[in-house]
């Protein structure tokens, strides 16, 4: 008798939502979490190159936090593609000017360099405050 692994398909994964508040907490622990979500990993069908996850709110951004002095020292860099087109911020300024930047960042780079990594990036929402539009996707609310 042969067992095989089971391999989730698109018609046996119900994606939910979820709202989790930045309120005080602290940003790489959040956005591991929020990663792991989004990839499906807390999932008990979870497959590595199908989409299993949730779609993940979150809110009060401008109320994350940065242990350490990685608020004066973290950097940010960008580049516009021209010579001497190096841009960088601090990410207290970035907290400032826009702090949903922040925990996109973080996520993204805790997700998948591909297809499913870009999908999956999608289904991260970000805002500042703690309004969102997405009511009438029926969020549940996750503590950290």
């Amino acid at each position: 008798m042969k067992k095989y692994t089971y391999s989730a398909k698109k018609t046996d994964i119900d994606s939910r939502w979820v709202v989790i508040d930045a309120n005080g907490a602290i940003l790489g622990r959040l956005a591991s979490n929020v990663a792991s979500r989004l990839r499906g990993k807390n999932n008990p069908l979870f497959t590595p190159h199908v989409d299993t996850g949730e779609s993940v709110i979150i809110i009060n951004a401008e109320k994350i936090l940065l242990t350490g002095r990685k608020l004066e020292q973290k950097i940010y860099y960008r580049h516009s593609g021209y010579t001497g087109g190096l841009k960088e911020i601090t990410a207290q300024k970035l907290l400032e000017k826009k702090p949903e930047d922040i925990i996109r960042f973080a996520v993204k780079g805790m997700l998948p360099k591909n297809k499913l990594g870009a999908a999956l990036y999608k289904k991260l929402k970000v805002y500042k405050g703690d309004k969102h539009p997405h009511e009438a996707q029926s969020p549940e609310v996750i503590k950290l």
